[in-house]
């Protein structure tokens, strides 16, 4: 925020920098900043720390709609569930930092439950040592190289019987297993690989290669699924809605007055 104060004088020809965002801000100041309305700035909390997203949100690699879900609001776990290189992640944070919740602020937002957050934070770790979110390389190998062989098998049915109605169907069934999707679901996900960019790359050979549909759009709704899942205007498994995922009076009425409130 390197703005020029205003001229007081004519003959003033020095320019004097605005003064920094004060240290400590509320909740109020917090959540006034959701890119909504009359401000436009996106500002989020992760740890107590405040950073402004309004310029990186577009340049965020895992899509702009992502981070600005959590404009006004705490995405400190959010941060911690969708990052395993924190420490990478958190040098880019430096620059973006404007401050830090107030002493008297409480960690997160008041519509939100401490004991909630607590269990869920106490779950998370007790998976972790538990160590259920390890990869296990030769479960993914021998995924790979089975379903490698199922899209062998779908092209030499069709090469060797011909394109007739059964070769056609059996050969499309082989090419469409469902597992392909899930692999590339872990790999969207960069759940296998320590690296996310070795996750990028096996699923573009994956999904876009092998599949021919694009990767990118599928990690732009479904991270944002995972960001505010059943969140009505958030999920974007929602906006099927009413068709899909969304049915009955009583689920829809919830959503509508859902979807009137900060999410």
């Amino acid at each position: 925020y390197g703005g020029m104060a205003p001229q007081t004088g004519s003959t003033e020809k020095e320019a004097k920098p605005i003064s920094a965002f004060p240290q400590h801000l509320t909740w109020e100041e917090i959540k006034i900043h959701n890119g909504r309305g009359q401000s436009q700035q996106q500002w989020l909390v992760i740890d107590r720390n405040v950073y402004d997203v309004s310029t990186f949100s577009k340049l965020h690699p895992g899509g702009s709609r992502v981070i600005s879900h959590y404009a006004g609001q705490d995405a400190t776990d959010a941060f911690v569930a969708f990052h395993s290189d924190k420490a990478l992640v958190r040098k880019y944070l430096k620059s973006l930092l404007i401050g830090e919740l107030a002493p008297d602020q409480p960690s997160f937002e008041s519509n939100k439950k401490k004991s909630l957050l607590e269990d869920f934070r106490e779950l998370r770790c007790t998976i972790e040592k538990m160590g259920l979110l390890k990869p296990n390389y030769t479960f993914f190998f021998m995924i790979f190289l089975h379903l490698l062989v199922l899209d062998i098998a779908s092209w030499l049915m069709i090469w060797y019987f011909g394109i007739s109605l059964v070769p056609f169907l059996v050969g499309m069934a082989f090419f469409t297993t469902i597992q392909m999707g899930w692999f590339q679901h872990d790999l969207g996900h960069c759940s296998v690989f320590r690296k996310p960019k070795w996750n990028r790359l096996l699923q573009i050979i994956v999904i876009n290669v092998l599949k021919g549909l694009p990767g990118s759009w599928w990690n732009h709704l479904h991270n944002q699924h995972h960001a505010k899942p059943n969140c009505f205007r958030k999920d974007p498994d929602l906006n099927m809605h009413p068709l899909l995922f969304s049915l009955g009076k009583t689920l829809s009425v919830e959503v509508s007055v859902g979807a009137s409130g900060q999410r």
